[in-house]
């Protein structure tokens, strides 16, 4: 294509972002204006899309991880052919619009991730070749590459500074994830001006450490881009990040180069002036027909998914086994016989006698779930032997043979989270990790994410309260589930046993749209008197453990603290208390009020037991009810010592509960 029509091809992408910017009188028209001619290069010529089809599971990924430039990605989706139109495209960062300030996941619309928070794009983009890499190993075969696609990702300064750029990219370039292709918009510019007074880290050095391709050009010459993506597809062991040296704002007279377009509309005076200085003669948000008809990519685009349809087709043929797996995991579904086969380990759990860590107790069901499910790859931050997130079954996912479900992610707490969110969003795996409680503040942006987006990561986190031990404060979790909790569509199961733990493995997997927490703790916990009768009140959420017609008090626990409850009644020598476990306060707030009275009695009082920060149970707890909960910090001394000292042992609660009964 000729340069005067990649530059009108560009000067498209421009203007619908400038002009939408000055619309909303809000939003980032510089970005979107300095990446315009790579754009034009990626999208024109390398990546593989339908527009009518954006669920094509074969098709290239593309990720804005500086997605303050949204209207970059929405004006592509717009030209080529998605549901996104032009009165969206007018209507950007207004109230429920398709288009809002920064992408956020919508499949149907080609908009792969939610991004925003700088870094995490990157990240999710890390996960997403990491799942093509541990598909294609699975499911291709000779003269059959049935998993076969790059990841795109475009990024800024913003995104490196951030430190979980280092925890993804590092990663990758030791798993040679080589069908990740990254191009860096370096334009020296972010919000409060030239980056070179806070970072003057060299780029190139410090990718070619990690083990990546690291290629430079002109940000501004399709031609030279195109030369580099192909120079990054051809090396299939490293990744590769094309260095594009860019101007932001480009074409802007008065802000091109200058932070001034960075955050901000131009003004109408300076849209005026660009216009001019581009030889964009065209009104507000008219684009020439056949500059639409030269973007469309429609017709390439299902030309390649018919290809690749009737490859599919032929695989079928050859390996019908590997061909059913393969689209049982890309429409996400559970095996036939794994609901009653779940349904049969829960039921065992019963008849288990002996104390069990919950940690324990979740590597117990991994060791059932992970040979029934292929689908599940599971990882921890460095404390494989800590979390038990490594099964029976399990082998380890590496550069050289990627066959692997267990993924040691090495220190890298935010990094492992964010892995796994692109992992999930990619399709066809389901990822759970674990790390320490207290550590979940390092991944707490991720966890977040994967809530606001509604996919189905499973969070193993132990070592969940001060009864740890010695390791002391720093490691004792004191607020984390009560932040967990407040984060909307957030499953947080804190299981007092096996068979809790087995109920709570058993909603992770069956969620479709939730993230799940198991909340697991480090020492042992004794068997609960679980009949077969209560399994499906464990499920949800809270349930009565303990009863009496008319009771005089309730205690109300979660996790360690249960067994300690049960211990208390038994101390105080009292049948008229009833014991109430509660192992996903979540689940249980979204039961039907009269589930939830007749396990919570209104007009009892109660005495709320969990080694946690107490709000949690504030909604819950009248002002003559007793919460005890912590709200300091720790201690190092061995965990039996701390339970006892901050008043969590059953001697103690049976002395909370007869004061509070008088």
């Amino acid at each position: 294509m000729a340069d005067i029509n990649n530059q009108s091809l560009a000067n498209a992408i421009r203007f619908l972002s400038i002009d939408a910017v000055q619309q909303a009188n809000s939003g980032h028209p510089g970005m979107p204006m300095g990446m315009a001619d790579i754009a034009v290069s990626l999208w024109k010529n390398h990546l593989r899309h339908n527009p009518k089809n954006p669920y094509w599971f074969n098709r290239d990924r593309f990720v804005l991880s500086n997605g303050h430039g949204s209207m970059l990605l929405y004006s592509l989706l717009h030209l080529t052919g998605y549901s996104i139109t032009l009165d969206d495209i007018k209507n950007f960062r207004q109230l429920r619009s398709k288009t809002p300030g920064h992408p956020e996941y919508d499949k149907a619309l080609g908009i792969e991730t939610t991004t925003g928070p700088l870094g995490q794009g990157l990240a999710n983009a890390v996960g997403m070749a990491l799942a093509e890499k541990s598909l294609a190993c699975r499911f291709n075969q000779v003269d059959f590459n049935i998993i076969d696609h790059f990841t795109y990702v475009f990024l800024g300064d913003g995104c490196l500074m951030e430190g979980i750029s280092h925890e993804a990219c590092s990663f990758a370039g030791t798993h040679s994830l080589g069908k990740l292709i990254c191009f860096y918009d370096q334009n020296g510019i972010s919000i409060d001006g030239k980056v070179e007074g806070w970072f003057t880290d060299d780029t190139v050095k410090r990718f070619e450490s990690y083990g990546w391709q690291v290629i430079e050009v002109d940000g501004h010459n399709v031609n030279a881009i195109n030369k580099a993506i192909e120079s990054a597809k051809k090396e299939l062991h490293k990744p590769s990040m094309i260095c594009c040296k860019t101007k932001i704002g480009f074409g802007s007279p008065a802000k091109e180069g200058s932070e001034k377009s960075h955050g901000s509309p131009l003004g109408i005076d300076e849209i005026k002036a660009t216009r001019a200085n581009l030889n964009w003669l065209y009104d507000p948000f008219c684009i020439p027909e056949e500059i639409y008809e030269a973007w469309n990519a429609v017709e390439s685009g299902e030309k390649d998914n018919c290809i690749w349809d009737e490859l599919l087709i032929k695989y079928g043929d050859m390996f019908p086994e590997e061909h059913g797996l393969l689209l049982r995991l890309i429409n996400n579904e559970l095996p036939k016989d794994f609901s009653s086969k779940m349904d049969e380990f829960i039921l065992s759990t019963l008849d288990k006698t002996n104390s069990v860590a919950t940690r324990k107790a979740s590597e117990q069901c991994l060791d059932f779930l992970c040979p029934e499910l292929p689908e599940l790859i599971g990882g921890s931050a460095d404390l494989t032997g800590s979390n038990n997130t490594l099964s029976s079954s399990s082998s380890v996912f590496a550069s050289d043979d990627p066959s692997g479900n267990h993924i040691y992610y090495g220190v890298r707490e935010f990094g492992m989270a964010a892995i796994m969110n692109g992992m999930s969003l990619h399709g066809g795996i389901r990822p759970y990790g674990g790390t320490f409680l207290v550590f979940m503040d390092y991944a707490r942006n991720a966890v977040r994410l994967s809530a606001l987006m509604k996919i189905p990561v499973t969070y193993v986190f132990t070592h969940d309260s001060i009864g740890l031990g010695e390791d002391g404060p720093t490691h004792q979790p004191i607020e984390h589930i009560a932040t967990l909790r407040n984060t909307p569509n957030l499953y947080n199961w804190r299981p007092a046993d096996l068979t809790e733990t087995a109920v709570a493995w058993r909603a992770a997997i069956h969620s479709s749209k939730n993230p799940h927490t198991l909340i697991l703790s480090r020492q042992s916990l004794p068997k609960l008197p679980l009949t077969e009768n209560k399994i499906e009140e464990v499920a949800k959420g809270g349930y009565l453990l303990a009863q009496n017609d008319h009771p005089i008090l309730q205690i109300i626990a979660s996790g360690s603290e249960v067994g300690a409850a049960l211990k208390a009644r038994e101390i105080l020598g009292i049948k008229d208390i009833n014991v109430v476990s509660m192992p996903c306060l979540d689940l249980f707030n979204e039961q039907d009020q009269a589930y939830k009275d007749s396990v919570v009695l209104p007009n009892v009082p109660k005495l709320f037991v969990e080694m946690s920060h107490p709000n949690s149970w504030g909604l819950m707890a009248s002002s003559t009810d007793k919460i005890l909960g912590i709200s300091t910090f720790g201690e190092s001394a061995p965990g039996e010592v701390l339970i006892h000292e901050f008043g969590f042992d059953p001697e103690n609660i049976a002395l909370e509960a007869r004061n509070l009964i008088g």
